[in-house]
């Protein structure tokens, strides 16, 4: 056996690669990799995600592979030691794109011979990301999402065909309304599918494939569900594993003030959500993410770290990167800002090489110089 999905919780192997939760328990699932990585086994001539399609034995590569031309995305060196990994360059505009090559290669089949649609919950780009490779794949989608949703996820969203139905109220409450059951649906949320998690292992495997199979010293990234976080995190695992490299790189879970669960779990903390998320940084929005507790038992394991940064630090980093050409969403530029709060801290030194994951492109956020005292004043 290559693969199996088992239960976070209780480990119950699940028999149906269309479920989101342990049909047991309700927990989380797990992708769980039962082979070995070998650079040998990379296809070298391939520059998308299924480069690595060896290691994601659950999709198939025939022609019901659906693919953009995600992965394989730029890294930079900004400056001495200090590299950004482009994930804003995939295909919609966002890292989300991982994920959806590999769930909707591996599902869009058997729910379009069931006659069904897709069902997801989002803040705006891993609905997009979905709506992109569902039309890709001839499948019907129906993307749920916050009443607030930015103007330009929402536009993206509807541009590629999918149904979109805006929630009011809570994140919680957008998750609850994709999950009802409908005629026809099949809900394969992006937090909760192990499948669209799984796919952000490539991540991990392009930066280490980049660096000449070399360990960065840190690697941030912006947090809010978990599901970068998680993917990354088990890429690194996957390669140490494999021997392919010698230990992990730490990694920098990085949030927001306002949507800080998980940085204030790991300091032990209290934390105390707002009832209305404001800040500018709009993509991160899970302020009681479900897989909280994998995301703890993950960094706590592997010795990584959470930076928590404010409104006027993330404007300031946004602004910094876009005067350098890099224009990212604020909810990447959390990732600098965190970064730059350590440096100035002296948390960290200037020797180590450092990667920091720009998520999202600037394309799709609201924000205007002129909010940059709003900014100030949260």
């Amino acid at each position: 056996m290559e693969f199996e999905v088992k239960c976070s919780a209780c480990s119950q192997s699940s028999p149906n690669l269309l479920y989101f939760k342990c049909p047991s328990c309700g927990q989380p699932l797990n992708a769980q990799l039962h082979l070995n990585f070998e650079v040998k086994k990379i296809r070298k001539k391939n520059y998308t995600v299924l480069r690595y399609a060896k290691f994601f034995p659950y999709v198939k590569e025939t022609e019901t592979t659906t693919s953009l031309g995600e992965g394989w995305t730029p890294l930079i060196e900004y400056s001495n030691n200090v590299y950004f990994k482009l994930e804003n360059l995939n295909p919609t505009g966002s890292f989300k794109d991982r994920g959806s090559t590999t769930l909707i290669s591996t599902l869009h089949m058997p729910i379009k011979k069931a006659g069904g649609y897709i069902a997801e919950d989002s803040s705006g780009n891993a609905g997009a990301s979905m709506a992109a490779y569902a039309a890709r794949a001839g499948l019907k989608a129906k993307i749920y999402v916050p009443e607030n949703v930015s103007g330009p996820k929402f536009d993206q969203i509807k541009f590629y065909g999918a149904e979109v139905v805006k929630v009011s109220g809570t994140r919680s409450k957008v998750a609850e309304e994709a999950q009802k059951p409908e005629r026809g649906k099949y809900y394969v949320g992006h937090i909760l599918h192990p499948l669209f998690r799984d796919g952000i292992r490539s991540l991990a495997y392009e930066m280490a494939e980049q660096f000449g199979w070399r360990v960065p010293e840190r690697v941030y990234l912006p947090v809010s569900a978990g599901t970068l976080l998680l993917g990354v995190m088990e890429g690194f695992k996957h390669l140490v594993k494999s021997g392919v490299l010698e230990s992990m790189p730490k990694i920098v879970a990085c949030q927001t003030r306002q949507v800080s669960p998980l940085y204030h779990s790991l300091k032990a903390l209290t934390y105390a959500p707002p009832e209305t998320v404001t800040s500018i940084a709009d993509a991160l929005v899970s302020v009681n993410p479900p897989l909280l507790n994998l995301m703890l038992k993950d960094l706590r394991e592997s010795d990584g770290d959470a930076v928590m940064v404010e409104e006027a630090e993330i404007f300031d980093a946004f602004m910094e990167l876009a005067g350098k050409g890099f224009f990212v969403e604020p909810s990447s530029a959390v990732a600098f800002a965190a970064y730059k709060k350590q440096l100035k801290n002296n948390e960290i030194s200037k020797e180590g090489m450092i990667v920091i994951v720009l998520t999202g492109t600037g394309l799709k956020t609201t924000l205007r110089r002129s909010d940059k005292k709003s900014a100030r004043d949260m």
